[in-house]
């Protein structure tokens, strides 16, 4: 407290009375303050740990991902001339790749316009259908096939645009087939001449089966314009040629639609650059984990360094860590020492503690790693290691593998028994549609329900055979973008009875499939009287003699049970007993939970901290308390000691007159 200057002159020394009593007043005061910086440093220590423990989670993220050693790596010697990546169930292997040919897509040009905004047509509404497919046989001169036909893609969707009067023109017809995404790339290319400005089209699709067939229903001009049959008229010149991809691999030929090629090395996906000959190697990733684990043992001593430094003791000093003695502080080091310390099993395989891989505590409970032991185990054992850290699976049935897991699973083995193998939902027709074509008249739409979800599907105009029927539903309505921006589709195909059939291509009991009339041809020509399927099945079984939850093709563990949360997915296969599933939650995945339950919301570092302030918040009540009572003091003894002086001072004045009249008195003082 501050003690302003008083007295009128009696000679008491006033100021220092009140300060040296004020000092005394606030000595609570700074008894609160001394503990206001205690908790405040407390505060700080325990921010510098929380900073390294979550440095340390950082360094588990790699550890703790089951893609770091589930995916193998691969390597190319000549990365201009391909690349490749890796999925979880690629092997160990070198390949030899010699690439004679890159896919590339169609692109065709139309005739030449005056002008790029000029309306083409009457503006009526008009329905352009683009379909792709292989152009094959003939001969092409000029950009123009002759004696050719067109096969269409059944993979590939078929793609719909309207043009009417708000869009009629080269520029609005470009604009609307690009907004319409429908695998087709349109731009005006011009030429300089009196009709400079042509229309091109480019597949964004590559390969043989990337040519395109457009048809047209409406306007006269605009069918001249933009019909294009390989097989028929062509308005369009071809500029590219669709063609596929031509390489071998270790000699063997290999042809693909496309330059990133999945299909022929297991787990593998080649991405083609350029004509020319590499080589790939697919090995494990020892490198990066090696790297990861490092950094995890870095990264833990890192916080032992940190602890050591908060709860030291200098005996000389006789200086104290700011969080000697706090038991928040000893709880996180034992819980991190023991998740270190104990073993971790699961995958049947040869390590269960991080010793058996060279990483060990010291004595000053540091982590120390002896590389070639690291080493070793990477090279001779490496998804065992996987197993060591991350929360990973293996089953011994080819085709099922674990997918998912929750904190609530139990790390173990689980013996796999399957009872149902979930299917697809279906349609069969109970048409013969091999006995003659089937014509789709102009205008046609059905409407069809698909997994739940309902929409118009457009068939382009013409007659069609059997299969060419099957091709033109499939690609319709996987082209519709109610049904593919959900990722739903169908598969169609004709039985021997010549009956369509349709497939779901999502699995399980919501799996379904339906048809109503729309417009223009019935769908009687289509499936007969079967306008409505049957739903899919969800896979049923059981772990370890625990029923299962079965939704489409994946089996999840039983609340409650040891495989609570435990996912696993039954790619097909048959009934009965299917293996053992090895799950294993490692080291990294359980220091990760335990660093959350430390430093995540409503952990321990968290919850101090909120005892620490809240603390401080009533200090700080005190502190305000006491200063408002400290002022008041102040104020009464700077009033009553000013009335002192004073008083002091009247009496000095007293003192001296009394004196002097005394002293005439006396006369020893003149008059």
């Amino acid at each position: 407290m501050s003690v302003q200057s008083t007295g009128i002159g009696s000679g008491l020394p006033v100021d220092s009375i009140i300060s040296k009593l004020m000092a005394v007043e606030s000595q609570p005061l700074k008894v609160i303050q001394q503990k206001q910086a205690s908790y405040n440093a407390d505060v700080t220590a325990y921010g510098a740990l929380s900073s390294v423990i979550s440095a340390f989670q950082s360094s588990l993220s790699t550890l703790s991902n089951p893609a770091t050693f589930n995916n193998l790596t691969a390597t190319a010697t000549d990365a201009s001339v391909a690349t490749a990546t890796t999925t979880s169930v690629a092997t160990a292997g070198n390949y030899s790749l010699n690439v004679t040919q890159l896919a590339q897509g169609q692109s065709i040009s139309s005739a030449g316009q005056a002008s790029t905004t000029n309306t083409i047509g009457t503006g009526s509404s008009t329905t352009v259908t683009f379909q792709f497919g292989t152009i094959a046989g003939g001969t092409s001169a000029n950009g123009v096939y002759s004696g050719a036909t067109f096969t269409q893609d059944g993979s590939q969707a078929t793609g719909t645009i309207t043009i009417d009067s708000s869009n009629n023109s080269l520029q609005g017809i470009r604009d609307a087939i690009n907004n319409a995404k429908i695998g087709v790339n349109a731009s005006i290319v011009g030429d300089g001449s009196a009709t400079p400005y042509h229309l091109v089209l480019a597949s964004a699709s590559t390969g043989a089966t990337s040519s395109m067939k457009i048809s047209v229903s409406g306007d006269a001009t605009l069918q001249s314009l933009l019909s294009n049959d390989p097989a028929g008229t062509q308005n369009f010149k071809e500029i590219n040629t669709g063609q596929n991809a031509n390489l071998t691999i270790n000699g063997i030929p290999v042809t693909s639609t496309t330059n990133n090629i999945s299909s022929s090395i297991q787990g593998v996906t080649l991405k083609l650059a350029k004509v020319g000959t590499t080589s790939v190697s697919i090995a494990a990733n020892t490198a990066a984990v090696t790297t990861a684990v490092t950094s995890f043992v870095n990264a833990y001593n890192n916080i032992n360094s940190t602890i050591s430094q908060l709860t030291s003791y200098n005996s000389t000093t006789k200086a104290a860590g700011a969080l000697l003695g706090d038991p928040t502080v000893q709880t996180i080091q034992n819980q991190l020492r023991s998740s270190l310390s104990n073993a971790v099993n699961g995958l049947g395989g040869n390590f269960t503690y991080l010793a058996q891989i060279g990483i060990t505590f010291q004595k000053d409970g540091s982590l120390a790693t002896d590389a070639t032991k690291l080493q070793s185990a990477l090279t001779n054992h490496f998804t065992d290691v996987g197993g060591l850290f991350a929360a990973v699976g293996q089953s011994t049935d080819s085709l099922t593998r674990q997918v998912g897991s929750t904190n609530a699973t139990t790390a173990g083995n689980y013996a796999l028994n399957v009872t149902q193998i979930a299917t697809q939902g279906t349609l069969v027709g109970n048409t013969n549609l091999n006995s003659a074509s089937t014509t789709i008249a102009a205008n046609t739409s059905i409407n069809f329900t698909l997994d739940g979800v309902t929409a118009a599907v457009n068939l382009p105009a013409g007659t069609y055979n059997a299969t060419q029927l099957a091709t033109l539903v499939q690609s319709s309505v996987n082209g519709t973008s109610n049904f593919s921006s959900g990722g739903l589709s169908i598969v169609a195909s004709v039985d021997s009875n010549g009956f369509l059939n349709l497939s779901s291509g999502s699995y399980g009991s919501k799996s379904m499939i339906s048809l109503a009339n729309g417009s223009g041809t019935d769908i009687s020509a289509l499936t007969g009287t079967s306008w409505s399927g049957f739903a899919g099945k969800d896979v049923a079984g059981s772990l370890n003699g625990v029923g299962a939850t079965g939704s489409g093709q994946i089996l999840t563990g039983a609340s409650g049970s040891a495989s609570d949360g435990l996912q696993v997915i039954v790619n097909g296969g048959s009934t009965g007993n299917r293996g053992t599933v090895y799950f294993s939650q490692g080291f990294a995945y359980k220091l990760n939970n335990v660093v959350s339950s430390i430093i995540g919301t409503g952990g321990l570092i968290p919850n101090a901290n909120l005892g620490f302030n809240n603390t401080l918040k009533d200090l700080q009540k005190q502190t305000d308390t006491l200063n408002a009572q400290l002022t008041a003091t102040q104020a009464r003894l700077t009033a009553q000691y000013t009335a002192l002086d004073s008083v002091v001072s009247s009496l000095q004045s007293t003192a001296s007159f009394l004196t002097s009249q005394l002293g005439i008195l006396n006369g020893t003082t003149n008059k």
